[in-house]
């Protein structure tokens, strides 16, 4: 979930609200690289090298379609005369996860959490390569967090986001709201 947003005389505004696509339409490795392995790997004690290497390519491709969807999306926000200053990416506790190969493989629901994992990773590539700085954004403390950096309530900021909702159009589901919030945030500790 994408959504260009700027603080303007001290009021928010959604820009833009899209999805960033990290796997391509019918690009079964693109949309789930560690299911593959994870499909390759039955009943194997580990990774063969050809489920390293699918996982490779499938990350290759995530990488490279977030990146080159994250430029349509900057240059979508220059046409309304906007330059990206901060991205905020949602992250989770997941941080002691290392080898997302070895992980996904011991347990078939593992592979969910690297999959989305996975995707996290392809948004940093993404923000590198179009040269955006960004700061990562605990998706549990959020609210805390915006409470403290915005000094507004948390029914404050509920109340704020719902309007923006109206603004942005649909849908605008919690998902939406989560990173709208990010956002906010995000540009409110860069000032």
């Amino acid at each position: 979930m994408a959504v260009g947003f700027s603080v303007d005389e001290g009021e928010p505004r959604v820009l833009l609200s899209t999805f960033l696509k990290t796997s391509a339409d019918g690009d079964r490795l693109s949309l789930e690289p560690y299911g593959v392995a994870f499909e390759m790997a039955a009943g194997s004690p580990g990774a063969s090298a050809q489920a390293v290497a699918a996982v490779a390519e499938g990350r290759r491709r995530q990488d490279e379609l977030a990146a080159k969807v994250l430029e349509g999306f900057i240059r979508e926000l220059e046409k309304a005369g906007r330059a990206p200053i901060i991205a905020a990416l949602l992250v989770n506790r997941a941080g002691w996860i290392t080898d997302l190969l070895k992980y996904s493989l011991a347990f078939a629901d593992h592979v969910p959490v690297a999959e989305g994992l996975a995707v996290r990773e392809a948004l940093r590539f993404a923000f590198r390569r179009c040269g955006i700085d960004a700061v990562e954004l605990d998706e549990k403390t959020l609210p805390g967090v915006a409470a403290e950096t915005l000094r507004m309530s948390t029914a404050e900021i509920d109340a704020r986001l719902k309007m923006l909702g109206v603004t942005a159009g649909k849908p605008w589901r919690k998902e939406q709201k989560l990173a709208c919030l990010a956002a906010w945030v995000a540009i409110a500790g860069k000032r």
